[in-house]
């Protein structure tokens, strides 16, 4: 290194405040990640865990590699592989330099690495948020070659773990079965969670997983990481455990048919890989990303939500103006927010009927709509309720006059017959042209009709038998640049209406990343809403996601009451998709009574911290609660299960209260002239006497899908 560089290097780490000159460390108020710099010039990480005191770190000193490369001496999966333009297929990162600086909650680091032998950089970035104890990381690669180098592999993170043994929770399902958990021990070699479905990525396997370390983690013991890519494209995570028990845990895009030749000073920027480290278990790793989501990721992450209905199950494609405007009164009766109107609005020489047509021609339907949107924007406001719309705008149908005039906009392979995903085909998001066309559908709408209050964006089909004839020779680029074409919109959207509320929509949730956060305000986990099923479900996603953004609707599918289906929906973001007008007086009364009660304690369950104290994966119900920050109220939510003549339940013990303050416990949510058949209703405890000997939430006979909801209430005696 030369005398200059030395100096600047030193003066750096003297900035950053280091005694260990030859240290790196990524901290928050709990957690830290410690890389060392060695005399061969070789970043490693040598801890991760809670945070110790700087005199502790002085003795580590043997690591593994901060970001392992192909081709030289590496004989594990690397984080990176690049081919040079002389045909070298091999890299070699040497430590150039280190900045580190504080802005308030968050700590910004940056680690150079360049190769000696050719003119090739990688920055690898953090941002540790020091109170919400998440780390988010990536990289950009760049070059100054003559011409563009290849790459192969290009991680977004990689750590290393060297506990022994290892857990991994990953989160699989299908269509109506989403996020589903599993755990499984990791044995030696090579497991990978992978996507390359393109665009609706998360079908089949969802880019979170948690892993405990050393043993199985619970709830509130345990030391694991919880992790996640913001990627709303294809992934894959490699977990490689080796010869000596050490893991490697690689996060990042899938490289899959992906090969991108990156041109002379582009900077090929990486999705960030976002973690929390926890040493007591599942629930604070939850708490941690909660918080971090709404206050970092999510689109207006601490602002109110509206409650809506939505018509689909009301109608389906069958409607008119009239119907729709019956469904205005039936919103005002219920006392929501909001309308929502689905599918089946659009298309004139081929309107939207079914699933068959339409798709790609938005305009309204003339003989369904024959005063349009805004007649029914207005018709809306009369009554009190806003309006929302569903589009689907990255889609089209072959029976559409768009697929008639822009043949040349659509994914879909030359010399071969045509492969439809629910009769539809995928707009080439890497083309600037559909990117104006889709950005365009958007601010059409919304320029004719600014009344327009919600938006659900919906995207049908994966991207398989996918070919772009805008990109030509670079068909590997596709994957990744229909992902930053579908930012690019989103970018444009929100810079014009920068605070529209939009549910992420994929058939049901096939789209659920930390990035899309960003744009939207929320997403709709799944199209299953049976609310036993749900309760799996929604249970899946609370690991990662904040309650606020998960869309649960009342619907009349399954086979419970309507207060269980209800109780449900109330854990999320509730919502309404059901013939109001098919209730009976009854249950109109329970229901509007509902919407008033959810108002009540909404800013609770979205804000607050969750504590899953019993999961349906261990026993025939399901237990949680949501506390204030200020431990002053709580909202605890029970559900029985199928349950067995087996089945004897004990105390719930809860947690996250105030031991010295005192709570009055009570039933709420219950049908019109129906008491409270818990034994503890009404009656006031200390916080330490609930979370040490707990309360009786299953009294008299137990019955299968029967629910309660519990306010927990400061009182001050």
């Amino acid at each position: 290194m030369k005398p200059f560089s030395c100096i600047l290097l030193f003066l750096l780490l003297s900035i950053a405040g280091k005694t260990q000159t030859d240290k790196i460390f990524i901290e928050t108020n709990n957690t830290a990640l410690v890389y060392k710099i060695g005399k061969d010039k070789k970043v490693t990480q040598v801890y991760i865990g809670n945070k110790l005191s700087r005199s502790d770190y002085k003795d580590l000193n043997a690591g593994q590699e901060i970001y392992l490369t192909a081709g030289i001496d590496n004989q594990f999966e690397p984080a990176i592989r690049a081919v040079h333009n002389d045909g070298n297929p091999s890299l070699d990162l040497q430590f150039d330099h280190y900045n580190q600086r504080k802005e308030a909650n968050i700590t910004y680091t940056q680690i150079m690495l360049k190769d000696p032998a050719y003119p090739f950089q990688v920055t690898i970035h953090f941002k540790a948020y020091n109170n919400e104890n998440v780390i988010k990381t990536w990289t950009e690669i760049r070059h100054q070659e003559k011409k563009p180098v290849m790459l192969t592999q290009y991680a977004s993170s990689l750590l290393h773990f060297n506990a022994g043994q290892y857990w991994l929770t990953q989160f699989h399902g299908d269509w109506a079965r989403e996020v589903q958990m599993a755990e499984e021990k990791l044995s030696n070699g090579i497991k990978n969670i992978e996507s390359k479905l393109g665009t609706r990525t998360n079908f089949y396997q969802t880019q979170t997983f948690i892993l405990s370390l050393g043993k199985p983690s619970s709830e509130n013991d345990g030391k694991l990481i919880a992790g996640t890519l913001g990627w709303t494209g294809n992934f894959k995570y490699t977990f490689e455990v080796d010869q000596k028990n050490g893991l490697r845990v690689i996060s990042g895009i899938n490289p899959f048919a992906s090969e991108y030749y990156l041109a002379p000073n582009e900077v090929f920027t990486t999705p960030e890989f976002i973690f929390t480290y926890s040493a007591t278990g599942k629930g604070l790793a939850s708490r941690n990303l909660h918080k971090w989501v709404r206050n970092n990721a999510l689109l207006d992450g601490n602002a109110p939500r509206m409650t809506l209905l939505n018509n689909w199950e009301a109608t389906h494609t069958s409607f008119n103006e009239q119907r729709l405007t019956e469904l205005f009164a039936e919103a005002q009766q219920l006392g929501v927010d909001l309308f929502l109107l689905d599918d089946g609005w659009f298309g004139n020489k081929y309107p939207r009927n079914d699933d068959k047509a339409g798709l790609g021609d938005w305009q309204p339907d003339r003989s369904k709509l024959p005063n349009g949107i805004a007649k029914l924007v207005q018709e809306a406001s009369v009554l009190g309720v806003k309006f929302g719309i569903w589009l689907e705008p990255e889609m089209v149908n072959p029976k559409s006059e768009l697929y008639e005039k822009h043949p040349e906009w659509i994914l879909k392979l030359p010399n071969r017959a045509e492969s439809y995903g629910r009769n539809q085909l995928v707009l080439d998001l890497t083309n600037p042209s559909v990117q104006d066309f889709v950005f365009g559908i958007v601010d059409d709408m919304m320029t004719k009709n600014p009344g327009i209050a919600f938006i659900k964006w919906d995207c049908n089909r994966s991207m398989t038998n996918a070919y772009s004839t805008y990109l030509k020779d670079r068909q590997s680029h596709l994957y990744i640049n229909y992902t930053k074409g579908f930012y690019s919109v989103m970018e444009r959207i929100r810079k014009k209406y920068p605070h529209l509320p939009i549910m992420l929509c994929a058939g049901g949730g096939g789209r659920t990343d930390y990035k899309a956060l960003e744009y939207f305000t929320e997403f709709w986990p799944s199209d299953n809403t049976d609310a036993l099923e749900r309760i799996f479900i929604q249970w899946g996603y609370s690991y990662f996601f904040p309650s606020n953004t998960i869309s649960a609707h009342v619907t009349s599918m399954g086979k419970q009451s309507l207060k269980f289906r209800t109780d449900v929906a109330m854990m999320g973001k509730m919502g309404y998709d059901i013939r109001v007008n098919n209730f009976t007086e009854k249950e109109l009364e329970f229901s509007k009574n509902a919407v008033k009660t959810y108002s009540d304690i909404s800013d609770i369950i979205w804000k607050g911290d969750l504590y899953r104290l019993i999961s349906p994966y261990d026993q025939n119900r399901a237990v949680l609660m949501y506390v204030n920050n200020s431990q002053s109220r709580a909202v605890l939510f029970n559900y029985h299960l199928n349950l067995r003549k087996k089945d004897s339940f004990s105390k719930v013990l809860l947690e996250g209260l105030a031991p010295s303050k005192n709570y009055r416990i009570r039933e709420i949510n219950l049908l019109p002239d129906t008491p409270s058949a818990l034994p503890d209703n009404g009656k006031i405890f200390s916080g330490a006497y609930l979370m040490e000997v707990g309360i009786n939430i299953a009294a008299g006979k137990l019955q299968s899908l029967t629910s309660n909801i519990i306010d927990i209430t400061e009182i001050n005696r």
